[in-house]
């Protein structure tokens, strides 16, 4: 009993902090002419290169009417751009454009520095017992990747 209680926790304490983490790293860039969601979509759009946008609702866990608004105000911005499958023009691909690329490169970049800036605020004996913990802390995201 005692064991699944520190178990459960542990990870009600890890989901609390990552999210934390995540919310203030998102702070970290300064434009706010994009939504958190648009963010997002454009990072995911560039990580992939060109991704269909039923393939870009399921990773990024929006349905395909979300996705297919966001796109079209990113598309508008000129930060994405659409094209029709070669093959059956139905199929969507959403591809980032250079200037899509370049913004998730700068919002990578500050939300790095921003995490950099804070790691320095730690003691030593800190630092050395994240970066004993990250390997733990990648296995978990494989294993919610896998879906076990």
């Amino acid at each position: 009993m005692a064991e699944t209680s520190t178990r459960t926790e542990t990870a009600e304490r890890l989901r609390t902090l990552l999210g934390r983490l995540n919310r203030y790293l998102r702070l970290a860039h300064a434009d706010t002419d994009l939504s958190p969601s648009q963010r997002e979509v454009l990072t995911a759009v560039a990580r992939a290169g060109a991704i269909g946008s039923g393939d870009l609702a399921s990773s990024e866990g929006l349905n395909p009417t979300m996705v297919s608004r966001i796109v079209a105000q990113l598309e508008s911005t000129g930060l994405v751009a659409r094209t029709s499958g070669e093959a059956d023009a139905r199929v969507v691909r959403i591809s980032p454009t250079a200037r899509g690329r370049r913004l998730v490169q700068t919002m990578r970049d500050e939300r790095t520095d921003a995490l950099a800036r804070a790691l320095e605020a730690l003691t030593p004996t800190q630092r050395r017992h994240l970066v004993e913990a990250l390997p733990a802390l990648e296995a978990i995201v494989e294993t919610l990747r896998e879906g076990r």
